[in-house]
């Protein structure tokens, strides 16, 4: 059985608002919103570590899910509360965290239907990475070809955003396919910084290069 590993789900929705069309079409309480969880999950997903981490992450999905009944609408709010979810899946482990993978692709899926291109993408690229991550049939619905499909729509949305460059990159290392996988891992490097985003970025940026330390380990 594939283990449910959502450590590597750090999800598109880092994207700063400047270059979001979406962001910048929300009210200001929504963009405020969006930006507190934004802080806030940078927070608890890196520098929280146990109990301190998993109750903050319960705090985190019950302030999203607050968004989403406020505005069952809003595409940004229903990414937020998937991207919370699948990496409070990461943090409980165990059999809930398959439970809550199912509930972000839920999240993620409503999002889709929503505004597809909402957050330059980041519904595509945090659903593609759970379908990869997931086990599959019968234990869960991980599926590597819808997957394939999923973050390859992310990156014709965002073509040189780090987030999915990063996430494509470590699809291709799990195939095995090392050299596509590297060719992505450092197109990610090369990102552009976000300014907005600092926590993020180093956080990120430390991933693509531990990537690319496994990767010439494989070649």
């Amino acid at each position: 059985m594939k283990k449910i590993n959502f450590t590597a789900l750090v999800v598109a929705g880092f994207l700063s608002l400047p270059v979001s069309s979406t962001a910048l079409d929300l009210s200001d309480n929504s963009q405020q919103r969006l930006h507190d969880l934004q802080q806030r999950w940078a927070t608890v997903n890196y520098e929280l570590k146990d109990d301190a981490q998993e109750k903050a992450f319960e705090q985190l999905v019950a302030d999203a899910q607050q968004w989403v009944t406020q505005e069952p609408n809003s595409a940004p709010a229903h990414i937020w509360l998937g991207i919370i979810k699948s990496t409070y899946a990461g943090a409980k482990g165990g059999l809930g965290a398959l439970s809550l993978a199912k509930e972000s692709r839920k999240s993620l899926q409503k999002a889709l239907d929503l505004e597809p291109t909402a957050l330059d993408g980041s519904a595509y690229a945090s659903l593609g990475t759970l379908y990869y991550k997931v086990p599959g049939w019968p234990f869960g619905f991980g599926d590597e070809d819808k997957a394939q499909e999923l973050l390859e729509q992310a990156l014709t949305i965002n073509p040189d955003g780090i987030d999915p460059n990063y996430f494509y990159a470590d699809y291709w290392f799990e195939q095995g396919d090392y050299i596509k996988a590297e060719n992505y891992a450092n197109k990610a490097l090369a990102a552009a910084p976000r300014p907005e985003r600092p926590l993020a970025d180093e956080f990120r940026r430390e991933e693509i290069k531990q990537l690319l330390v496994r990767i010439k380990g494989e070649k």
